[in-house]
């Protein structure tokens, strides 16, 4: 049997990264076809197994090909805190440095082969700033640690309405306003972004992809009327793509898309805004829903959420959003072949 190894960044370690990486590895611990390894500072990791209240060893590893344990988690060290770990849930300059450390180790391990994937846990952007990246966040850093200018998101949603169906959400748009989303929408941008999530199910084993276009206005427009967007760009987009033998529904109203989504009509939708496709996904179910970086030449997944450090060191925490970002990476590790091929120079 093939064991996937994935590396799992503790994020900010005076976050909630450590608490929800000891209590996910924790209960993922001797699994026979996929084994997790931590990568950061021990310490960190360490105080989150006490936080959480976890009876397993931490155990400090050289490389991540060690043999898995029942109680037994793993972690590669950075070593940038040593023993000395900032206070919970304030934002330091040191959290920001072993934040960045643990991404750089946990990318160049799966540049090398020498893990399936990355799972990223939540990071701080004013710590990471504050220790001197220049980087708005895990994406743009990790497009420079691969040599790759464009990456894209693909939401998704594990648990589906459709038993054995997982939803992916693209978007057209990301971290803008919604007026300048709206600006930015045309048939090029659009009919880009189809091509992209049609390769990108594909990628990730959909022989024969189903996607859905979102239209932007209430009731798709009315022909005009509560709006033009999907006559002048999201229409005709679609039918461009469908000539090129793409199966594309759409433009189809935002309120009625989502939901036969997830009942399994479409494999994939394509929201036209950042909110657009997260709000359904993360209310029908927040913690199974998951970020994948698309693009990437290696296997990227992610949490949704933040560092709440309000609520960091407490254990308090929940767990499932990085517990589905795991098993989202151990779904997807058998096709890392397929990302390398696809998205490599």
């Amino acid at each position: 049997m093939t064991r996937h190894v994935l590396a799992l960044t503790l994020g900010d370690p005076v976050g909630i990264g450590p608490e929800i990486t000891a209590r996910t590895l924790a209960e993922q611990a001797g699994a026979a076809d996929h084994h997790g390894v931590a990568v950061g500072d021990a310490a960190a990791l360490r105080r989150g197994v006490e936080a959480m209240g976890l009876d397993v060893e931490v155990r400090t590893v050289d490389d991540f090909g060690v043999e898995p344990a029942d109680g037994v988690i793993d972690i590669v060290d950075t070593g940038v805190l040593g023993d000395d770990v900032p206070e919970w849930g304030k934002v330091d300059e040191r959290a920001g440095r072993a934040a960045v450390a643990a991404i750089e180790t946990a990318t160049r391990a799966a540049m090398d082969r020498e893990v399936a994937g990355i799972v990223t846990g939540p990071i701080n952007k004013e710590a990471i700033w504050a220790a001197g990246s220049k980087h708005l966040g895990h994406t743009e850093m990790l497009g420079e640690l691969t040599g790759v200018t464009e990456q894209d998101t693909m939401f998704v949603v594990r648990n589906s309405a459709a038993e054995g169906h997982h939803l992916r959400i693209f978007f057209t748009t990301r971290h803008v306003s919604l007026r300048k989303a709206i600006d930015q929408l045309t048939q090029e941008r659009i009919q880009d972004s189809i091509r992209k999530a049609h390769t990108a199910l594909q990628v990730f084993g959909v022989q024969s992809p189903r996607l859905a276009v979102a239209a932007l206005n209430p009731h798709g427009g009315e022909n005009g009327n509560f709006g033009d967007e999907e006559i002048v760009h999201i229409a005709p987009a679609c039918e461009a793509a469908r000539a090129e033998g793409l199966d594309v529904s759409g433009p189809v109203p935002a309120d009625s898309v989502f939901h036969q989504g997830l009942v399994g009509r479409y494999d994939g939708v394509l929201s036209q805004y950042h909110d657009q496709g997260h709000i359904p996904a993360k209310t029908f179910d927040f913690d199974g829903t998951i970020s994948v970086t698309v693009g990437l030449p290696i296997l990227r997944t992610s949490v949704d959420h933040g560092t709440a450090f309000d609520i960091a060191g407490t254990g308090k925490a929940g767990h499932g959003t990085m517990l589905s970002a795991y098993l989202a990476a151990v779904d997807y590790a058998p096709f890392v072949d397929n990302i390398r091929r696809t998205y490599g120079s």
